[in-house]
């Protein structure tokens, strides 16, 4: 006669008043102090298009390969202008990071901090980690630094001053995640610094790749060759965002 499946009884000990309690679903983006930091910065943002307008002319030609200009006169015209990712790719940082229990992320491109805040909350939310970011301009960094403490996130990450090449290079291995979003000719240099510290299917998201397209595309081609390491695919979200999975 085939055994019948036994009921299996779950009970409490008698000390127990209540079922143990379960973790709380949260987001450290609902915290005021991370959303009205994030507001602000985002109001802030909007703002400057018509700064941003106003300084193209010295630096589209750069971009288009007509005119060389180096990262310093890039980093000093653009050094009170806001470029940061959208609030839907703040999101979508946030949600990658969670994902992959990011615990150490990389930022190339830090400006006012936009970007570092959604990473800095959600390697809190994973249980704590840090946030490394770079920017080249000594007001911004100062500023980054400043609106990562009024949203309560110094403990999870720092912006480093300097050369990304300099301040990048010390990095420590694991890396779980690294965001692209400083000047576009330096993506695949800083992509070949962190490389060997990549942990296996550490996720790497370029900004950028619709408005850079030309400037862009070696980096887009190397990392959708399918030989370099990385399984790629470009993401139609805000100004397009080339989502990369290490293999290596």
């Amino acid at each position: 006669m085939p055994t019948l499946p036994q009921r299996i009884l779950v009970t409490y000990h008698p000390a127990m008043t209540q079922p143990p309690a379960m973790k709380r679903d949260s987001s450290s983006l609902r915290e005021p102090t991370v959303a009205r930091t994030l507001n602000r910065m985002h109001r802030r943002a909007r703002v400057d298009m018509l700064r941003i307008a106003l300084v193209a002319p010295s630096v589209v030609p750069h971009f288009l390969g007509l005119r060389k200009v180096s990262d310093d006169v890039l980093s000093h015209s653009m050094k009170d202008t806001y470029l940061p990712v959208s609030r839907s790719q703040g999101e979508m940082l946030y949600l990658v990071a969670r994902s992959i229990d990011a615990r150490r992320v990389v930022e190339f491109g830090t400006s006012f901090g936009v970007s570092t805040l959604y990473l800095a909350a959600a390697v809190k939310d994973n249980g704590g980690g840090v946030v490394i970011g770079t920017e080249l301009e000594p007001s911004k960094q100062a500023k980054a630094t400043e609106n990562l403490r009024e949203a309560g996130l110094s403990a999870f990450a720092g912006v480093r001053l300097g050369d990304a090449m300099t301040t990048l290079a010390d990095v420590e291995a694991p890396v779980d995640m690294v965001l692209l979003d400083g000047w576009k000719d330096g993506y695949l240099d800083i992509l070949e610094l962190l490389k060997p510290k990549l942990r296996p299917r550490a996720v790497v998201l370029a900004d950028n790749i619709f408005r850079f397209k030309r400037s862009l595309r070696p980096y887009v081609e190397y990392m959708q060759s399918g030989t370099n390491g990385f399984v790629s695919s470009t993401i139609e979200i805000a100004d397009g965002f080339e989502l990369s999975v290490f293999t290596g």
